[in-house]
């Protein structure tokens, strides 16, 4: 990948209107402008969007399946959910160990980097196939299986932990009633049960039974609907992130803090994953297109599921740390340097 292709990469993801509307909102913020989201209009939005991932991944997983059974997706299906679960614990040790960040923080970056990018997907898709490895077919799948227990696992651990340490602060001196198993259950149960998860996991299913089940004329008016690709999604995404980009702009100065230890957490942290994911696509039988795109979205971060997951979930989290890892570190590392490496990677593993 030359110079020129870096520059046409980052110039057709990043100079779009979806990541230019978070620029706007942090440029409102830092100049004081008068742009403001109502929030009922914000929670609306939030919620469409975890519902049209959901539902969409529930239809794109009822496709394969159909088309192809389970006989040639099980192995990468269950690499691809051994790294889904592996990837946010990983990121929140790093990041509230080492990084010492607070909980709510290191929570709410891990389901970014739990997530996927999609954008990521399709560049990293577009250059094995440039480079005569195609990969196979059904890796838009493993990107679905990637989304949810990435961000459901990362905003678990951040509302079990918090809850945890706001109880044992306030009950310092009565837990004989109580004891932290009981606590740390119920931090769960809320967190498997609130509003995020329950939309993205419940939406899955019904996608996929309604693909099943329906006639394609009966299914077409919701698939125009909730299409990721389609107008209503990319329009509501821009909305969102001018809202995320509002919030984010409040924050700047606690980047200041913490600036050069997300910047190397954000181009380590994916070089080190891009290379599980390699090893384990290769384990799982992927070809080396399919082994370099899987490394590819195992070590990218979402800027669409996660945002709207952690805000409604854990609204103490900072979210100038995670946009600003995923959208300003991450994706253009990954776009620029990441797949060619995540391609040498698999030539490295798949040998001669």
């Amino acid at each position: 990948m030359d110079l020129n292709t870096i520059a046409l990469s980052l110039k057709s993801n990043l100079l779009t209107p979806i990541p230019m509307c978070f620029a706007l909102g942090v440029f409102c913020k830092v100049i004081h402008g008068g742009i403001k989201i109502p929030k009922e209009l914000y929670y609306s939005i939030a919620i469409f969007l975890l519902m049209s991932i959901g539902f969409i991944g529930g239809h794109e997983l009822a496709k394969e399946v159909g088309e192809h059974g389970v006989k040639t997706i099980w192995k990468p299906a269950t690499a691809t959910l051994v790294l889904g679960c592996l990837t946010p614990v990983t990121a929140f040790v790093i990041l509230r160990y080492l990084c010492r960040m607070s909980v709510a923080d290191s929570a709410g970056i891990a389901a970014h980097y739990g997530s996927t990018s999609a954008v990521t997907f399709a560049v990293a898709d577009a250059f094995v196939n440039s480079q005569g490895a195609g990969p196979d077919k059904f890796l838009p799948t493993l990107v679905t299986i990637l989304e949810c227990p990435g961000i459901a696992i990362a905003l678990a651990l951040g509302a079990v932990l918090s809850k945890a340490s706001r109880s044992a602060g306030a009950a310092h001196d009565s837990l004989t009633d109580e004891q932290p198993e009981s606590r740390i259950g119920e931090a769960l149960y809320e967190v498997i049960t609130g509003q995020s998860i329950m939309l993205m996991g419940g939406l899955l299913v019904i996608g996929f039974v309604s693909t099943s089940y329906m006639s394609p004329h009966g299914f077409e008016p919701f698939h125009d609907f909730f299409y990721s690709k389609g107008m209503i999604f990319r329009g509501a995404l821009c909305i969102f992130l001018l809202e995320m980009g509002l919030v984010a702009g409040e924050r700047l100065g606690d980047l200041l803090k913490v600036g050069p230890v997300l910047v190397a957490f954000g181009v380590l942290w994916p070089i080190i994953h891009g290379f599980l994911g390699v090893w384990l696509g290769h384990m799982a039988g992927l070809n080396l297109g399919g082994a370099t795109v899987l490394g590819a979205i195992v070590s990218s971060a979402s800027y669409i599921a996660a945002p709207p997951a952690v805000r409604l979930t854990l609204p103490e989290a900072n979210p100038t740390l995670s946009i600003t890892a995923a959208l300003a570190i991450t994706f253009p590392f990954n776009i620029a340097l990441g797949i060619p490496i995540y391609f040498s990677m698999a030539k490295f593993v798949y040998g001669p």
